[in-house]
């Protein structure tokens, strides 16, 4: 396998294992990678620190002392405004990597836009970069799936709650 890896003429940082490596290890991509506790806890504070911008709208909308309930779920939509944005980042970062690394044959630029090129992979490392889509990637676009999920029922409970109000 490393012979078929050494021969590829793709640049050493276009090479979507390489691509998924960077992802992997950035902070900002790696908190899909982190435990559930964890990952909640950081768009939780992404959702709260949201609310430095989405309260003080909300409150030129409704004033908290006399309309609390709709303050706060307006100030609570418009933060989740900022947490959707993240989430939308961060499933594409991940699903430009997951569709690199599963195509078998990968566009590339040797030295700029004009030049570019096409490589199709040797079967095993295509086998290793399913493998790696398979069991790495996948369940993390999995996990933002249902995120997107989870979040899509608060603002439907919140819109429920506003109709009632």
């Amino acid at each position: 396998m490393e012979s078929s890896v050494s021969i590829c003429p793709v640049p050493t940082e276009q090479q979507p294992v390489n691509e998924y490596q960077q992802l992997a290890d950035s902070y900002f991509f790696g908190w899909v990678r982190r435990d559930l506790r964890s990952y909640v806890t950081k768009l939780a504070c992404v959702w709260g620190l949201s609310w430095l911008i989405a309260g003080p709208v909300a409150a030129a909308s409704f004033a908290p002392q006399k309309h609390l309930v709709q303050f706060i779920l307006a100030g609570g939509a418009g933060a989740l405004v900022f947490v959707m944005l993240i989430l939308l980042r961060l499933y594409l970062g991940w699903s430009y990597v997951s569709d690199r690394l599963f195509r078998k044959t990968i566009s590339y630029e040797e030295s700029g836009w004009y030049d570019g090129q096409t490589w199709t992979k040797p079967s095993e490392v295509v086998t290793r970069d399913r493998l790696i889509v398979s069991y790495q990637v996948q369940p993390l676009l999995q996990r933002l799936k249902w995120t997107f999920g989870v979040i899509v029922l608060f603002v439907i409970s919140g819109s429920l709650i506003w109709n009632f109000l």
